[in-house]
């Protein structure tokens, strides 16, 4: 009996995301004539999107208004197109680094604005207002840092709304009395689906609304749609879709927006691989989105059971940038076997338009049950020490006359240069450049310590880790961006 319920939940499962199949793969298909063309770097500012919503506000098909300021002043405007009597709001960047969902509702706009899939858009529009607040923390888009400028996560302002902008997201909701809220966001690119080695690339929460996490209709209606939307993203990213723990937490606007009667759906932009400004998420977001939001107007989304959400697996975070495995390392002479896990942590520039990395070493041990973007049997490889070069150049300009790979192979990772540029702090070739008096400390593998060394087997070295990047030197294969320099 067990088994035939199990089968016609699944039947009627892949019955609604049949009927939906069509549109999901011509989105998916014809997604470059929509991407919005001037939003290409994850480090948006809200003066990035005014022109934008500009063009929004001349367009007659929208509402366009400001519906409160941020901190720092500035403008937190909601964009409303559709007459239909189901609201939908989404918003995004609640936390200001969390920029991609940004990205893919003005891909939306694009969409909606274009003469392709009248049929379609006419089901959405006559069934759903929707209503799209882009940015909702602009002062902490501005440094690219998650909380806003009073300091707090805001979304754990729920309850105490003393910021404006929280306040704002609570006023607009009351307002709309929305039947669906799009929570918009982007996770850490190390969490993982659970068990997997699958990057948690998009990942879901249908938000409790109580301690004891009752299912009434508002949270189910909530679980249809992720249902829904993990069918879609399985076609593109098989695998790669995870679901948060869902913990009650009383001053998260999530569980409160569900609380409060609208059916709240979370969504997390996580990794994906060598999508480092995350624009393929980009693009799954926005075919995800429009999917729900299309399933929505026709109503199908009624007949999903609930049943398949607590089949996402759960998120977990066992990711690194580069796992190292087997690596035999010598300590006070005796020889050890470790795993190394390595990320690669981005440090931005002073206007926080840009970055560099700096790699570290994040744990190290057994790591067994633990995966990583690039991985590399280590097995018979000796980590050793890299040393400084001996002669000393005149300035990078220099760099180009010296045979860098032959460098390392011969064991060197750190090059003394004369004049360094003043304020730079990283190059772009893999030899770590030092001031004449820079004293380099002696290699010692530890937990938060930097990641460069080299990898030598039978007396050759054959791989270089510099800054965390991994160099096949007989190759020259690698994915490495950047190099320190290092003064005193």
């Amino acid at each position: 009996m067990k088994q035939f319920f199990t089968f016609i939940i699944a039947f009627i499962t892949i019955n609604v995301v049949g009927q939906n199949s069509e549109i999901t793969d011509q989105l998916y298909e014809t997604y470059d004539n929509y991407k919005e063309p001037s939003l290409v770097h994850r480090r948006i500012k809200h003066n990035d999107i005014q022109p934008l919503i500009t063009r929004l506000k001349n367009n007659s098909k929208y509402t366009v208004q400001k519906v409160g300021a941020s901190i720092e002043g500035r403008d937190l405007t909601l964009i409303s197109v559709g007459t239909g009597k189901t609201n939908v709001f989404l918003w995004s960047q609640m936390h200001g680094d969390e920029p991609t969902a940004t990205q893919a509702i003005f891909d939306i706009f694009n969409f909606l604005d274009s003469p392709e899939f009248l049929s379609e858009k006419e089901s959405i529009l006559s069934n759903l207002t929707l209503h799209f607040l882009p940015m909702l923390n602009p002062d902490g888009a501005e440094q690219f840092t998650r909380r806003n400028a009073l300091g707090i996560d805001m979304n754990r302002d729920a309850l105490r709304l003393q910021s404006p902008e929280g306040q704002t997201l609570k006023r607009v909701r009351d307002s709309l009395n929305a039947d669906f809220g799009f929570n918009l966001h982007d996770q850490s690119i190390y969490y993982n689906a659970e068990r997997t080695d699958k990057m948690a690339t998009i990942s879901y929460l249908a938000p409790a609304y109580n301690y004891e996490k009752d299912i009434n209709d508002v949270r189910a209606n909530a679980m249809k749609v992720i249902v829904f939307m993990n069918s879609i993203i399985q076609k593109y990213a098989p695998g790669q879709v995870g679901r948060y723990n869902d913990d009650f937490e009383p001053r998260a606007f999530g569980d409160n927006i569900q609380k409060w009667g609208t059916s709240a759906i979370l969504i997390e932009s996580g990794g994906y691989q060598n999508d480092t400004e995350k624009q393929e998420i980009r693009k799954l977001n926005y075919v995800s989105i429009l999917s729900a939001i299309y399933t929505i107007a026709n109503g199908d989304y009624k007949n999903i059971p609930i049943d398949g959400y607590e089949k996402i697996p759960e998120n977990d975070r066992k990711l690194f940038d580069l796992k190292l495995s087997g690596l035999t390392y010598k300590l006070l002479d005796k020889d050890y076997i470790i795993d190394l896990g390595i990320n690669l942590l981005e440090v931005d520039n002073a206007n926080h338009t840009n970055f560099y990395n700096i790699g570290k070493i994040i744990d190290q041990g057994d790591l067994s049950t633990f995966y990583g973007y690039d991985t590399f049997d280590a097995s018979g490889y000796t980590i050793l020490e890299g040393k400084v070069y001996p002669k000393t150049i005149k300035s990078e300009k220099d760099l180009a006359k010296l045979d860098i790979y032959s460098l390392l192979q011969t064991g060197y990772t750190y090059l003394r240069v004369e004049e360094l540029q003043v304020g730079k702090k990283e190059v772009s070739v893999p030899i770590h450049l030092i001031s004449p008096n820079y004293k380099v400390l002696n290699l010692a593998m530890n937990v938060g310590g930097d990641a460069t060394f080299l990898l030598q087997k039978n007396g050759k070295i054959d791989y270089a880790v510099i800054n965390g990047f991994l160099i096949d030197l007989n190759t020259k294969k690698s994915n490495f961006k950047n190099a320190l320099i290092y003064k005193r």
